[in-house]
């Protein structure tokens, strides 16, 4: 066990209330303040009030969410006593910064958790692709009859023997494999950092991008946004895909060209299914509204309503851990940041 001050850790909460409903429901609460000692249960909205400066002042543990303040010098220097922060949500980037690191303070986030639904969104989203479920729809409800509907069952939609590209072995792009292994599809992995005994281990075959964009029946994209990834789907790759093909986005809109993604689009040439733009919220003339072929979500696919609880519970699970002095099992260390989306 590790020491604190007062025998249990000093914990508090920093996050934005409207964005983090079902996170930490009060039973999670009451675990923590089992198993070390909530100074308060109401989160920190910001880190320069009086309030702030008391609880910040004995805090050994904070726990972070969406909307939390940043993390910086000005907000360490109230904060004599901290040990741990974990954020029970995805990414840090943004909300820390190298003082954190300096001064030995442990992170760990829950991108984990947040990674089950994406992969779970993106599988459904492969499926209907595979059987062009929104074309059915929308032909289905424009003719309120079957004339157009019957024909297209004979033509080579479904999802048998399919192939399904997987652009980025994230954490999402391996739970999307994983989820994908019961099916009967030929699944193609693109990202450099995997070699081919690890792809063979994955059960899947490792290609190259411009390959995999050929090849596929239906790409699918979870690759971290970095500088070096901007646009790297852009027109020439976009091009690649075979007509029918489906482009599936559940990661960062600043990955793909969206002029160009567009522009394919229009042809009618390929369909896409996107829950992530650049900017978060298209221009309100954005034909990413209108085109028939687009299935557009306003960025659903990561952990919403009581999925989120799962993002609280292993925030949880990691404040037990340090407590009790084991390794913490979703670690972020400095030199992760510059790879983390």
């Amino acid at each position: 066990m590790r020491q604190f001050l007062s025998g249990r850790p000093a914990i508090a909460f920093a996050m934005q209330p409207s964005r983090t409903q079902h996170v930490l429901p009060e039973a999670l609460i009451q675990r923590l303040d089992t198993i070390g000692r909530v100074l308060d249960a109401a989160p920190m909205q910001r880190f320069d009030d009086e309030r702030a400066g008391k609880l910040l002042g004995e805090t050994e543990i904070l726990v972070t969410g969406w909307g939390s303040p940043t993390i910086d010098a000005a907000a360490l220097a109230q904060a004599p006593h901290l040990k741990l922060v974990v954020h029970a949500a995805g990414t840090v980037k943004g909300l820390l910064g190298d003082s954190l690191f300096d001064r030995g303070i442990l992170v760990s986030h829950a991108a984990q958790a947040n990674a089950l639904p994406v992969a779970e969104f993106t599988l459904a989203a492969i499926i209907f692709a595979g059987k062009k479920v929104f074309r059915f729809r929308d032909f289905y409800v424009a003719d309120r009859s079957r004339k157009r509907t019957v024909p297209m069952q004979a033509e080579a939609i479904g999802n048998y023997g399919r192939t399904i590209g997987i652009i980025g072995a994230s954490r999402i792009g391996r739970r999307v494999i994983e989820l994908l292994s019961p099916f009967n599809y030929r699944i193609l992995l693109y990202d450099p950092m995997v070699g081919e005994a690890e792809a063979a281990t994955l059960g899947v075959e490792k290609t190259e991008l411009d390959a995999l964009m050929a090849s596929a029946d239906i790409v699918s994209l979870h690759a971290p946004s970095l500088p070096v990834t901007r646009h790297m789907i852009d027109a020439r790759r976009l091009s690649l895909m075979k007509d029918g093909a489906t482009f599936i986005n559940t990661a960062r809109g600043a990955l793909v060209d969206e002029t160009a993604l567009l522009s394919a689009l229009k042809t009618g040439r390929i369909d896409a299914i996107i829950d992530v733009t650049d900017p978060e919220i298209p221009e309100a003339a954005s034909a990413f509204y209108d085109l028939p072929n687009i299935f557009l979500t306003p960025h659903i696919a990561g952990a919403a309503g009581l999925e989120r609880t799962r993002l609280g519970e292993m925030a949880v699970d990691e404040a037990l851990r340090f407590i009790e002095g084991r390794p913490l099992l979703y670690e972020i260390r400095r030199e992760d940041m510059a790879r983390m989306a």
